[in-house]
């Protein structure tokens, strides 16, 4: 756990994705050893959504998208692991380079656009896997499917999906696929809910397991916006929100020339939107419904602010790759009560 900041300005001085690329290469191969780099697991177990925790620190998804990692994850100490965000068929993504990082700023910006290697491999994958974490699934739609029928690709992710996840994440939100934040409109939003928790019903009573479904969301929107996308999936039988994914915006890192590429931005510099998404959200759903906070956590205090402002559950990512697998636990133990 005290290796990881000398390995870093190392792995840094390479290009992002590649040393993306090879610390998951890595940690397929070695989950064992992974574990040994955090020194230990936090036990402080919650039980959520008919789920049971072994603590309150997950795995954001994106860095694990394939489901290579998830015993290196587990053995770590994550309480939840998410994987993905998955496709019904494999794409390469957009064009790189594509991930960039701001180390002053401790912050990333990514335009990866759902590069996987399809449903059918993460789901082999997922079902080989050994693990006491709760596994998430996160699923989004084919860059080429129009918008009109990206409800047919959550259909076919979550059919393929229900049988190895715990909980399923439903992507509406990621800035690097065109079109896809169009889902959270008013309309639309209801109408993929609508047929969704359909298909739920459907799959757990052929599985005879109820899985829950999960949104996250956008970090850019407006109260009224936020308002309406928490009552309808209440409505609708969602069992949780995510709050949030990255961020259009650049406030906080405008003054570097890296600013001006596209995607979304994530880590220290998206820590206020999250927050202020993260409360207004407890604000309309009120006490009871599950809420994960993440985005621009880089430390115990932060994630501890953030179940503060109402999350049941954190995640964290960004300041997993800036921080090294010793942050699971400060996260953990900041958590504990």
């Amino acid at each position: 756990m005290f290796l990881y900041p000398l390995v870093r300005p190392l792995l840094f001085s390479l290009d992002a994705e590649h040393v993306h690329e090879m610390t998951v290469a890595w940690l397929s191969r070695h989950p064992d050893m992974a574990g040994m780099l955090a020194g230990g697991t936090v036990e402080d177990p919650v039980r959520l959504m008919g789920l049971e925790f072994r603590n309150r620190v997950g795995l954001a998804a994106g860095l694990d998208k394939n489901g290579e990692c998830i015993e290196a994850f587990d053995r770590m100490g994550f309480g939840f692991i998410e994987i993905g965000t998955v496709t019904p068929r494999p794409q390469a993504g957009n064009p790189r380079p594509r991930m960039f990082r701001l180390p002053h700023e401790r912050a990333i910006i990514n335009r990866l656009g759902f590069n996987n290697q399809g449903v059918d491999a993460l789901v082999a994958r997922a079902t080989r896997a050994r693990r006491r974490a709760v596994l998430g699934i996160n699923i989004g739609k084919n860059a080429d499917t129009p918008i009109e029928r990206a409800e047919d690709d959550y259909l076919i992710c979550l059919g393929k999906v229900y049988p190895v996840a715990d909980y399923i994440t439903i992507n509406i939100s990621s800035p690097n696929t065109a079109g896809l934040r169009d889902l959270q409109q008013s309309g639309r939003f209801d109408q993929l809910l609508r047929k969704l928790t359909d298909a739920r019903e459907q799959l757990s009573d052929r599985h005879g397991k109820r899985r829950p479904l999960l949104i996250k969301i956008a970090p850019d929107i407006d109260d009224a916006q936020l308002i309406d996308i928490a009552q309808t999936a209440r409505e609708r039988g969602i069992d949780g929100l995510i709050a949030t994914n990255t961020t259009i915006t650049r406030t906080g890192v405008e003054h570097r020339a890296l600013a001006k590429e596209a995607g979304g931005l994530s880590g220290a510099p998206l820590r206020p939107l999250a927050d202020r998404v993260l409360r207004r959200l407890r604000q309309a759903v009120g006490p009871d419904f599950p809420l994960i906070g993440v985005g621009g956590i880089l430390s115990g205090a932060d994630a501890a602010a953030r179940r503060e402002a109402g999350a049941d559950l954190v995640q964290i990512y960004t300041g997993f790759i800036y921080r090294g697998p010793g942050f699971i636990g400060d996260c953990a133990r900041a958590l504990r009560r």
